[in-house]
């Protein structure tokens, strides 16, 4: 078959994720409630704000603004992740980053699926938080036991879903029928049952385990437990939320509030309580679950090793000084400590380029581009900038943060879903169920930097930059 008659994966993903997105606001409400309240919020900033307005426009970022989403799943089994890695190939979208959630007291290590270039990312940002539930953790060999077999009986895919994937992966892509036979066929994996797997007795067992375990575990498959949008001013969101109808959580996670805005800050409102039905009961007799929440995004800057570094220090010395979770009981005083710790982190762009602190991507100016000359030689980067012939945006930051992460899970699952495990961060267990290595996520940040200076050095006829 022609490679010409292929639908490209950047297209499948952005048919996938507008398809999601329709049938998560049919399952939660509320996120079509959500979705009102971004798109006004964003609005409001980009009629307010020319700079950040022009910002957007200058980098593309406006396109994808819109359009703009990540979900989360959580699956049970080596074959779950290593299957899922398959689907999500499809839509090209690649394991970047591992992330170990266990020392706040959550069972699973994970990993986001997406695209990996610049402009894969502008054709479509779509990316999925997926998590693996550790077994190993689970000390009680009884209930072991019990979660093996329950996960082994279930298939989370159906038939046609795996054979679509293996046509994808025998020639090399999917016309445009089985595009759109692949979407619909991959979205039961991510639909809401409210039929359980299991008895009420064993959802009981597992949910006393831990809640997250029980959402894992008791269902026929790893249904998409929040999609986020991106907002472009997230204590906006914060507040706003309240005016319709919408309590969020205390606490926004990530750095403070900032001028030139770092990494990600997230909030959510409380996860819904849904009802399920029992393997070993009626319609008549039911029971109640707690997973499916709302959740919002502010991306900032991704931060070198060196910025990265510099935001961990400050953001455990606010959360040691805080001395307990952050919460709604404290969440004035560590909005506070993180407010005063964080004057240590440079806040306007210069700096943080400068510095080194975070990635950039870099374009030759009108300037610049009007008197290049095969003769010229800078002498650095620098000097390109100081003379006016290239600038510099931040490159947005694609991924996510474990401390954030946890504190999103436990706020939705309660407090009293927090425990302590004393297994350790095992990414070699987790690559070798997903059956390949994970990105790191610091190396495409830094590739699309290098890139676009070598883009700039071609257009302005001067030596490579780095």
């Amino acid at each position: 078959m022609s490679t010409l008659s292929f639908v490209d994966p950047d297209e499948i993903r952005t048919q996938f994720s507008r398809a999601m997105s329709e049938m998560y606001k049919e399952e939660v409400p509320l996120y079509g409630t959500l979705m009102e309240l971004v798109a006004e919020t964003n609005k409001k900033v980009l009629e307010s704000n020319k700079a950040i307005s022009d910002y957007l426009k200058r980098t593309g970022e406006i396109e994808r603004l819109e359009m703009e989403r990540h979900g989360a799943i959580r699956v049970g089994t080596p074959e779950e992740l290593a299957t899922i890695a398959r689907l999500f190939a499809v839509m090209g979208m690649q394991p970047v980053g591992y992330y170990d959630l266990t020392p706040a007291g959550v069972p699973v290590h994970s990993t986001a699926f997406r695209a990996v270039h610049e402009d894969s990312l502008q054709s479509s940002p779509f990316r999925v938080f997926t998590s693996l539930l550790r077994l190993d953790l689970i000390e009680n060999e009884e209930l072991r036991r019990l979660v093996e077999i329950i996960l082994d009986e279930r298939q989370i895919f159906t038939p046609n879903a795996l054979a679509l994937i293996e046509k994808f992966e025998s020639n090399g892509g999917l016309d445009a029928k089985d595009a759109r036979d692949f979407i619909d066929e991959a979205l039961e994996t991510f639909r809401w049952h409210h039929d359980a797997t299991v008895s009420a007795k064993e959802y009981q067992r597992l949910h006393d385990q831990h809640r997250l375990i029980a959402d894992i575990v008791a269902f026929k498959g790893p249904h998409i437990n929040h999609l986020t949008p991106r907002t472009l001013d997230i204590d906006m969101i914060q507040d706003g939320m309240p005016q319709k109808g919408i309590t969020p959580k205390a606490v926004i996670e990530g750095p403070p509030r900032r001028a030139c805005p770092i990494l990600l800050r997230q909030t959510s409102f409380k996860a819904l309580q849904e009802t399920i039905v029992f393997t070993d009961q009626n319609n008549s007799a039911t029971g109640n679950h707690t997973a499916r929440f709302g959740e919002i995004e502010q991306r900032g800057a991704a931060l070198t090793p060196k910025g990265r570094k510099l935001y961990d220090t400050l953001l455990n010395a606010a959360r040691a000084e805080l001395g307990e979770f952050p919460s709604e009981s404290n969440a004035e005083k560590y909005t506070q400590l993180l407010e005063k710790h964080f004057k240590e982190f440079p806040d306007t762009y210069a700096e943080l380029h400068d510095k080194g602190l975070a990635y950039f991507r870099y374009f030759p100016t009108q300037q610049g581009i009007a008197s290049r000359s095969n003769s010229y030689r800078p002498s650095s980067r620098q000097d390109l900038i100081a003379q006016g012939r290239i600038q510099y945006e931040p490159i947005v930051y694609e991924d996510f943060l474990p401390v954030s992460a946890a504190g999103i899970f436990q706020s939705n699952l309660g407090d009293d879903s927090q425990a302590h495990y004393s297994g350790n961060s095992n990414q070699d267990d987790f690559e070798k169920a997903l059956g390949q290595k994970v990105t790191n996520e610091l190396k495409l940040y830094a590739d699309t930097q290098r890139r676009s200076l070598l883009e700039c050095s071609t257009i302005l006829a001067v030596p490579p930059l780095v």
